[in-house]
């Protein structure tokens, strides 16, 4: 189970205190997949850093009952001055895996060829979100945290991600957001709209689906 209570994010700026998530709360128990709609700037990728740790939230709390994985398109976890390879390394040792493997699995995966012998700052956005998924791959999480996945990568891509996540983890949990409305409407069963601030959750698609698009037009 994953449940956040109550989760204010506020960012400073020149202009004043920007208030990014205003008393956000849900819980995400095991199997459930969770689609989130919100315009640019609505703070989706702000909540899903918030959810795996990788930011802490200025009040509120995030309780973890299952492993989480990094956001799926997110680099950040990456050491940019290593190569892909040492990146490979160096998270299959801290979670006692097979080194070895993972590489055979992440090589044929992002088919990167000599780049995984590259340094990761030297990889473009789309380099960068192959690596992660395919290490994210290599580790079993129990809950899925997809960041704009259908944003990069070819239809090639795409599809090996279905197949990896839909298919071979189907009975795990998701939290995804993604501009890709049919995207979000084929692989969750909850839904919400994050929008000023505000999250607004729906039973059904067709309901998050209007108010994202009228929102759009405000």
């Amino acid at each position: 189970m994953i449940k956040a209570e109550n989760i204010f994010k506020v960012y400073p700026t020149r202009l004043g205190d920007r208030l990014v998530l205003n008393d956000i709360s849900f819980t995400l128990n095991r199997g459930e997949k969770l689609g989130i709609l919100g315009r640019n700037g609505a703070g989706k990728s702000t909540l899903i850093r918030l959810v795996s740790g990788a930011e802490q939230a200025t009040s509120g709390n995030i309780i973890r009952t299952m492993s989480v994985s990094w956001p799926l398109a997110f680099g950040g976890a990456f050491q940019g001055t290593l190569t892909g390879l040492d990146n490979i390394r160096f998270i299959s040792r801290i979670y006692k895996q097979d080194y070895k493997q993972n590489i055979d699995f992440v090589a044929d995966f992002t088919e990167l060829g000599l780049y995984l012998r590259e340094p990761v700052k030297s990889y473009s956005q789309g380099m960068r979100a192959r690596l992660a998924f395919a290490i994210s791959m290599i580790i079993e999480f129990d809950c899925y945290l997809i960041d704009e996945i259908s944003a990069v990568g070819d239809a090639r891509f795409h599809e090996r991600c279905e197949i990896e996540l839909f298919q071979k983890r189907c009975d795990r949990a998701m939290l995804i957001i993604s501009h890709d409305t049919e995207y979000i409407r084929k692989h969750c069963s909850h839904f919400a709209v994050l929008h000023d601030g505000n999250m607004q959750f729906y039973s059904d698609f067709n309901g998050a689906y209007l108010n994202h698009m009228n929102n759009l037009h405000v």
